[in-house]
């Protein structure tokens, strides 16, 4: 990639350098951030200006991002590649049940927990990634509990391999603790004010608070109405 990497302005975008940092002198990272603050799009970004994703034996490997829906891992290669003024399935792909967006060429790789699951049979050291980003590890899901157990054992088979972990309501000091007291980064996050209207008692727009004629059925389910509407002779 020879375009510089852009970012925009989001609140894990301030902690840029030191998550770029923290990339090169630890294998494992935990990254606290708020809703709102932009790990999920931006973190695989600071993994690529890190040296990471590239050919060679140095950072070379693929940048594996899970997601735990297949919707998400959709929706968030396409916005990826867009910020990075690239086509879906080229510098950022995405692997789903059914769906295989990635070439020889791609560099960052979003798919399920379950994909990435499903390709450690094939190729136990994943030795296809140099970086693996596990997002949403708070949901906890089986998958993701399995994952995390998976790659804490890696990470004595495969000292080069950089594992990221990010979250909005992880509990920080017990995954440091479970990967050897990696470092935590926490970033804020982005709220904006709701504004809470109701609707004045007596207003002619109101919902009625019975149920229409029509509702009111017999044993059958239906009115006597609908009955002789509904009744027809051959």
């Amino acid at each position: 990639m020879t375009q510089p990497i852009t970012y925009p302005d989001l609140p894990v975008s301030a902690r840029r350098s030191d998550i770029i940092a923290a990339l090169k002198q630890n294998q494992v990272l935990i990254l606290c951030g708020e809703t709102g603050s932009g790990k999920t799009t931006q973190v695989p970004k600071m993994c690529l200006e890190a040296g990471l994703g590239g050919p060679g034996s140095n950072g070379g490997g693929l940048i594996g991002c899970t997601q735990p829906r297949r919707i998400a891992a959709r929706s968030v290669a396409q916005r990826v590649a867009e910020e990075l003024k690239g086509e879906l399935g080229g510098l950022v792909g995405y692997k789903v049940r059914f769906t295989d967006k990635v070439r020889r060429d791609t560099r960052i790789k979003f798919m399920t927990d379950g994909i990435l699951l499903a390709e450690s049979q094939g190729d136990p050291m994943l030795s296809a990634y140099s970086c693996i980003v596990v997002d949403e590890a708070h949901e906890r899901s089986l998958n993701i509990d399995f994952l995390l157990g998976y790659l804490h054992t890696l990470t004595a088979l495969r000292p080069e391999m950089k594992i990221v972990i990010t979250s909005a309501t992880i509990d920080a000091e017990k995954f440091s603790a479970h990967f050897n007291h990696a470092p935590v980064i926490e970033v804020s996050g982005r709220t904006y004010p709701v504004e809470v209207r109701y609707r004045p008692v007596g207003d002619e727009e109101a919902l009625p608070l019975t149920p229409p004629p029509h509702q009111h059925a017999g044993r059958g389910g239906f009115s006597d109405k609908q009955k002789k509407k509904n009744t027809r002779v051959y």
